[in-house]
């Protein structure tokens, strides 16, 4: 029972480790709600939207921002998740029917214009919403039944053009994660007996540096990159666990992957442009991570390995007006196999996106976009679970406002 205890402690470890204000596979999400989502993100670090985005994306690119500006996104995704239970896997039961459900994503970023040089951003992003919930008496009950995600980001930035092809950024990324998840776990005993888990409100706050550079050497070219640094949810809380057991103190460090990203947009005319980027991200470091129970330590594997990332889009104006925009990104995958579990059931990542950006009014912009996800077929082959998911993947709909010429324009600069 400890055993199996220790494991799901874990597992929902690397689940609440997901910050969506992130830009690539394995753990993170790459939506933050914003335009960009109509080109699968491609651009953004290199200042595609050249908006207040750029304070969630690359605090380097805020110096691309002319005057104050406040940007509102939302992008509600439907997820489908469906699993395909193998003959031979080891816990009987269904295949858990429709995992899936509303992934509400919203975002909220300001840049404010101190100077010529000098620029001020504040961005949050935030995601919550039952993430997965299948049936209680399905062939994985002992790994999920239910996992309720809420985390908030929030990013106070700071940007300097040091001459006119460089800039840089930087501030701290603080998130706060807490995590519900329900499970079943085989009691000791004779007969079959299951017992119910709840990991009830693990909660953490932690801050990540990042660190943005803009290089535009010639006038139709721009390059962005971004940094960001390991990180810890220090990850605490009680585990509810069955009938005549005390709960359980959970306490565990997460390290989060060091990340190293790119983005570059090319204005082959004026109407015309064309970006591309990539990205590594270092989640070799959550290979095993450490769990205290109080009267109990242990090092538990995980097995994740380093993703790397590839993404490219197309934007097009066609008038003084309109924008519209395509683009295809793929994440390669953290885990195995023998790794994976229902908690986290990513694959290989394909994102491709479309979208429009409409300027309503000289001081407001409004954008549109649709992002389908595609998390691969997630095979899982471990000791308490077999088989494949035929469908795994997430459809967004994205609708922002851009406002410029703030009421306190020309204010508070220098």
């Amino acid at each position: 029972m400890r055993r199996t205890l220790l494991t799901t402690v874990a597992l929902a470890a690397a689940l609440a480790a997901a910050p969506p204000s992130s830009h690539a596979g394995g753990l993170y999400l790459s939506e933050f709600g914003t335009g960009d989502m109509g080109a699968a993100g491609s651009g953004i670090l290199a200042g595609g939207a050249g908006d207040g985005s750029s304070a969630v994306a690359n605090p380097a690119t805020m110096t691309l921002v002319d005057a104050h500006q406040l940007q509102l996104g939302l992008a509600p995704g439907l997820s489908l998740v469906e699993f395909d239970t193998a003959p031979d896997t080891p816990v009987a039961g269904g295949d858990g029917n429709d995992q899936g459900g509303l992934v509400p994503l919203l975002s909220t970023s300001y840049v404010h214009r101190l100077s010529d040089r000098f620029r001020l951003g504040f961005g949050v992003v935030s995601i919550s919403g039952a993430a997965l919930d299948p049936d209680n008496s399905w062939a994985g009950r002992n790994q999920i039944t239910e996992i309720q995600l809420f985390s908030l980001t929030a990013s106070p930035q700071v940007a300097v053009r040091l001459t006119d092809w460089l800039s840089i950024g930087a501030g701290p990324m603080i998130t706060y994660a807490t995590l519900d998840w329900k499970l079943r776990v085989p009691l000791p005993g004779p007969g079959n007996n299951e017992g119910p888990f709840e990991f009830d409100g693990i909660d953490d706050v932690d801050v990540a540096a990042h660190v943005g550079v803009l290089l535009r050497p010639f006038d139709n070219l721009r390059i962005g990159f971004l940094y960001q640094s390991e990180t810890e949810l220090d990850l605490s809380g009680d585990i509810d666990v069955p009938i005549g057991a005390n709960p359980v103190d959970v306490k565990l460090e997460l390290p989060l992957a060091e990340a190293f990203r790119v983005d570059a947009v090319w204005h082959v005319t004026p109407q015309v442009a064309l970006s591309m980027g990539g990205a590594h991200e270092n989640w070799s470091a959550l290979k095993t991570t450490e769990i205290d129970l109080g009267a109990a330590q242990s090092s538990v594997r995980l097995g994740f390995r380093d993703t790397w990332k590839l993404r490219g889009g197309v934007h097009v104006e066609l008038n003084d007006r309109w924008m519209v925009q395509t683009g295809v990104s793929y994440d390669s995958s953290a885990l195995r196999k023998r790794d994976r579990t229902p908690a986290l059931p990513i694959d290989e990542q394909w994102r491709i996106g479309v979208g429009a950006v409409y300027k309503w009014r000289e001081d407001k912009t409004v954008t549109f976009s649709f992002q389908y996800t595609d998390l691969g077929d997630g095979a899982i082959d471990n000791a308490a679970l077999k088989g494949d998911y035929t469908s795994n993947e997430i459809f967004f709909f994205q609708m922002g406002i851009k406002f410029k010429r703030l009421p306190w324009d020309g204010r508070l600069a220098f």
